[in-house]
């Protein structure tokens, strides 16, 4: 009996350390006032690097569109539209940079930084900066 107990512990283990070797996976975003949950973003590998769509919308508008972008995203389907791109490791555990987030909201992309703390294996830390310098950060749950 021990010694199942002691496997099955090891491999509980090792799924959550698998589970924070890359974003890749669906994650549900949550709106930062209500804590409801928005959308569902798929991040996939892409060669080396990782990118990511918008694979559900959750409030219910899954027609909509995009009125704040310019060119040829001017009106597209915002579900399914790729909202990452170029997501690659950073040099520190857990942590990923080098890519942009789209946000069709305000029609704008920022560089992106995303990381898992130890302690939540399941929450993305998904970090945009605006080029004057100011950021923000939102926390997504893996689905």
């Amino acid at each position: 009996m021990t010694k199942l107990l002691l496997i099955l512990c090891c491999c509980v283990s090792l799924t959550v350390s698998a589970q924070t070797d890359s974003p890749a996976g669906r994650w549900k975003t949550l709106d930062e006032d209500t804590g409801e949950a928005k959308s569902i973003i798929e991040i996939y590998v892409k060669g080396r690097t990782f990118d990511g769509r918008i694979a559900e919308i959750l409030t219910g508008n899954t027609t909509a569109v995009c009125t704040e972008c310019d060119g040829k995203l001017k009106g597209a389907p915002i579900l399914g539209m790729q909202i990452i791109d170029g997501l690659e490791p950073d040099d520190e555990d857990m942590v990923w940079a080098g890519g942009t987030i789209f946000d069709p909201q305000k029609g704008a992309s920022y560089k992106l930084v995303v990381w898992f703390e130890p302690d939540e294996p399941d929450v993305l830390y998904v970090r945009g900066k605006h080029w004057t310098g100011l950021y923000r950060t939102q926390r997504w749950v893996r689905e």
